[in-house]
């Protein structure tokens, strides 16, 4: 068959479906009740959306190219949401930092002695640098937890090493 008669937009590439916030390979998925109303409302958003795709008949190459990328993101958001394990923070232990704890620590040691840093840990899909929510999965929950209050810690942020006191746990 002649290229003439074939849509320019048909022989494209096979459309990119962005990937999940990390999870490591083996590492339960732990979320918090809150993280798993906002993957189920991520989920009713998606859907609704590729019932808008699957009602655009304009351009098919088009619709069919939407349509690849919004089931690619369902599967994956499923797949997410039916390994998910609901910790309620009341069930962890007050005196101890463990997942959905809110932290408050303080720099003894280190470039900016003094400086106070306060983060809830929580799920991958729920963390947000920006909003102080840090995933479990990342160095600095790691690193603090099991930590009780008033503990000092050694903790590694990039190349700096620095000394913090636990000086809050709060759960919500």
């Amino acid at each position: 068959m002649s290229r003439a008669f074939v849509k320019e937009d048909d022989s494209g590439e096979a459309p990119i479906i962005p990937p999940r916030a990390a999870l490591p390979a083996g590492v339960n998925n732990y979320v918090t009740p809150r993280g798993l109303e906002l993957l189920r409302n991520e989920l009713t958003e998606l859907e609704a959306e590729r019932s808008q795709a699957e009602a655009n008949r304009e351009n098919e190459a088009e619709r069919t190219r939407q349509l690849t990328i919004l089931n690619g993101r369902i599967a994956a958001l499923t797949s997410r949401i039916a390994t998910a394990k609901v910790i309620d923070t009341k069930d962890q232990p007050a005196d101890q930092v463990r997942f959905g704890a809110t932290v408050t620590l303080e720099t003894i040691k280190g470039k900016h002695p003094g400086k106070h840093r306060t983060f809830t840990i929580v799920g991958v899909d729920e963390a947000s640098v920006e909003e102080g929510l840090i995933a479990f999965v990342a160095p600095i929950a790691r690193a603090v937890t099991g930590a009780k209050a008033g503990q000092t810690l050694t903790i590694k942020l990039g190349r700096d090493e620095e000394t913090v006191k636990v000086t809050n746990i709060s759960y919500v």
